[in-house]
């Protein structure tokens, strides 16, 4: 058969389409937008053959095309998509295979195309500030491997003559760099494990994520009662009687490390088990015996024994802060997601704690009001849908997060999810004035509990515990990060707030809001959003608009 028979239909796409291979495509064709000079923006090319075609090559022409990456959006399997008592706003409920990892495209490989499938390939356009302002084409071709042309897509980028300003959001993804080294079977702290931790952390940086969950001790994170992960501890003990000694030398290599990487803000592992501030976190010292466990599960967190130990340790992690230049970007957890019924726990974890900081912020992530009302935590990590009872008493500089929980009316990144649903977080982010934005699930690669070792290209629901797309945002390449469309959606999230605040700048606060809310039937909320991509795209078309408006006055 000659290349003259091959049909191939390409259609394209913008960034918020999620192209399954086994439904028909219904989405509108997208051939324009604009973005500002040091924006990453993105755009897809849709396709599909009536027989199988390996090998098709995809060429690019523009005067942007040194800026320009080629993926393919690959296809995982769900078993659990979404709970069965889901709000509707989803794409589909039944297991199967979504779209999500985005493979790069090998150099001499191409792409395939197979029978009655669409598929889609992920173009990006990662401006660095220099390019000069403008319209510009960018032509996609679909080449057969004998140079033939198959099919052809053509996209007009506007430059902005703007750029976005520096995020200010504080924007942290649960890091586990034990599931690091068990994916990829490494010594823990080896020097591959350090290379390991400084490509996903340089990945993390590049997509807004300037917050590292820095564990001193192996963080006490979804982990089963009297069970425990891997040793990630970044500080040294060693345990003479009732002293201890303690050595940073780890925990400094992380911190340079992660400056290197564009990282502002540690988070520093939580000092009380999850859930209710009760057990200390798995803690190894040199003693008598060698190396062996002095806390954990066995230990009463209110005891003499941890009381001291803290007492020791906490004064000379402060004295490390104050002379590495750490100061003021540091913050601490008691324990994740504490109930009403832990509440007499966690204060007194808050009260022994809090003076030994040397004023240090703590934060976590709560849902009740009590905690924050009676001094408890300095810095609420409310769920995003409970946020009411916190508007209700104007607390400042919120921070709010969701996870598996906030799968109704609320934005959140599940496969099932359209990905306005992830996109439309940055907006809301915005005229909520929301400080920081908190996930448990960077990399996540466990099963719930961390009862086992998970592939997360075979199973996406930490074993059928959360909604596909939860626990983790990027999956494990053979040298790196595989990033996800979730995670390119919410960082086009974290542009959308930029660009806001650059309007705000500009116009002032009072009238982008009006821009905001200006067509819509009621005001928007973390709950109440347009459930579409058009008016997203639309809305920020404008924005941008104004924004070139303002500055050629």
């Amino acid at each position: 058969m000659s290349e003259n028979d091959y049909r191939l239909e390409t259609r394209c796409l913008s960034s918020l389409v999620k192209v399954f291979a086994d439904s028909e495509l219904d989405e509108p064709a997208y051939h324009q937008a604009s973005a500002l000079r040091n924006e990453t923006f993105a755009f897809q090319i849709a396709y599909k053959s009536d027989r199988v075609m390996k090998g098709i090559r995809v060429h690019i022409q523009s005067e942007l095309s040194e800026m320009i990456s080629v993926r393919q959006a690959g296809l995982v399997p769900s078993e659990l998509p979404v709970h069965g008592d889901h709000d509707g706003v989803i794409l589909r409920q039944t297991p199967g295979l979504f779209p999500d990892p985005l493979y790069p495209v090998r150099e001499g490989a191409g792409v395939t195309a197979y029978p009655g499938q669409w598929r889609a390939i992920w173009i990006t356009v990662e401006m660095s500030g220099q390019v000069r302002p403008g319209i510009k084409e960018i032509t996609v071709s679909l080449e057969s491997e004998s140079g033939g042309k198959l099919g052809e897509e053509r996209f007009l980028l506007e430059v902005i003559p703007a750029l976005l300003p520096e995020q200010r959001l504080i924007h942290t993804e649960w890091f586990h760099a034990d599931c690091l080294a068990s994916y990829y079977r490494v010594e823990i702290f080896g020097e591959e494990h350090w290379r390991l931790i400084d490509a996903f952390v340089q990945n993390a940086a590049s997509h807004g994520i300037n917050m590292m969950l820095t564990p001193l001790f192996t963080p006490p994170l979804d982990t089963a009662v009297g069970g425990e992960r891997p040793t990630v501890q970044l500080v040294d003990v060693e345990k003479d009687g009732p002293h201890y000694r303690f050595g940073f030398d780890r925990l400094k290599r992380w911190t340079e490390l992660c400056n290197g990487r564009g990282i502002k803000y540690f988070e520093f592992s939580h000092l009380y088990t999850q859930w209710g501030a009760k057990r200390a976190p798995k803690i190894m010292a040199e003693g008598d015996g060698g190396l062996q466990q002095i806390f954990g599960w066995d230990t009463d967190a209110a005891g003499e024994e941890y009381r001291l130990f803290l007492a020791q340790f906490l004064p000379e992690l402060v004295a490390f802060i104050e002379k590495n230049d750490l100061s003021g970007r540091c913050f601490f957890h008691l324990s994740d997601e504490p109930g009403l019924d832990h509440l007499e726990a966690y204060r007194s974890a808050s009260l022994f704690v809090k003076p030994l900081l040397g004023g240090m912020p703590v934060i976590d992530a709560i849902s009740d009001y009590s905690f924050y009302e009676q001094g408890l935590i300095d810095q609420p990590v409310c769920a995003s849908n409970h946020l009411e009872g916190f508007f209700d008493h104007s607390v400042q500089n919120l921070w709010t997060y969701y996870c598996c929980v906030q799968y109704k009316e609320v934005a959140n990144r599940f496969f099932a999810f359209p990905s306005f649903r992830n996109r439309i977080v940055g907006m809301q982010l915005y005229k909520f004035d929301i400080k920081g934005f908190l996930h448990w699930g960077y990399n996540f690669w466990y099963s719930q509990y961390s009862l086992r070792q998970l592939n997360p290209y075979q199973t996406t629901d930490a074993d059928a515990a959360f909604p596909s797309g939860d626990a983790f945002l990027v999956y494990p390449g053979e040298r790196g990060p595989v990033e996800s469309i979730r995670l390119e959606v919410f960082c086009e999230a974290l542009q959308d707030l930029r660009a806001l605040e650059l309007l705000e700048s500009l116009i002032g606060r009072s009238r982008v809001l009006e821009l905001l809310e200006g067509d819509l039937e009621e005001p928007l909320t973390f709950r109440t959003y347009p459930r579409e991509s058009g008016w997203l795209l639309e809305k920020r078309m404008e924005i941008n608009r104004l924004v070139k408006e303002h500055l050629m006055k």
